[in-house]
């Protein structure tokens, strides 16, 4: 049996934290994995901004609530789920992951929680495990199972070595020029077919 797993932000949906900088104003809330690889650095950046600015989880909410998916996303997951069993592995939290699952139909995640104090101030975060969407394909190949694995940050890279095929989506230049072992695209479609030449079956379009 394969398993799809995927990444969601920059993959499946648009980049929370980069429209919340947008909305705000704030161009420090931009940064994300493509340019801080330590996940602790860079939360604990972002928990100092929201506090300096005196924004909370309200306010997160309320832009997460006019986000979609990105175009072409649900018709893919669609299709992934006719061939594959489907996993997102995300460093995303359950607390803002809600709107957009729904949209995307509920696929399985596994992502990390917000600690969210009375005052709805974000308080603090709380990582699943170290190195998470490494040791979920681990696990997963523990079981027997075959992982083909796509994602488009630094934070994936560990996700796309351990899986028996990893494939860069729409990663910026620098990921694309530091991991040339994983093939790269930026359309569903040809994403679609990277998946299909992993496969050890024979799969429909």
């Amino acid at each position: 049996m394969e398993l799809a797993c995927l990444d969601l932000e920059g993959v499946l949906i648009p980049e929370i934290w980069i429209n919340f900088a947008e909305k705000t104003g704030i161009d420090e809330l931009k940064a994300t994995t493509r340019d801080i690889p330590d996940y602790d650095v860079l939360m604990k950046q972002r928990l100092r901004i929201l506090d300096e600015h005196k924004l909370g989880y309200q306010e997160i909410q309320e832009v997460i609530a006019s986000l979609s998916p990105l175009e072409g996303a649900v018709e893919f997951v669609d299709w992934l789920r006719e061939h594959f069993q489907v996993i997102i592995l995300s460093d995303t939290f359950y607390e803002f992951s809600q709107p957009l699952m729904r949209q995307l139909g509920f696929p399985t995640l596994f992502c990390h929680r917000l600690e969210i104090d009375e005052n709805g101030r974000v308080a603090d975060y709380k990582l699943r495990q170290k190195d998470p969407k490494r040791e979920s394909v681990k696990a997963f190949h523990s079981l027997n199972y075959r992982v083909i694995a796509a994602g488009d940050s630094y934070n994936d890279t560990t996700m796309l070595s351990e899986a028996d095929q990893g494939i860069l989506f729409k990663a910026p230049q620098n990921v694309i020029d530091e991991f040339p072992q994983f093939p790269a695209v930026f359309t569903y479609e040809e994403l679609k077919q990277e998946f299909i030449k992993a496969s050890n079956r024979e799969l429909s379009i």
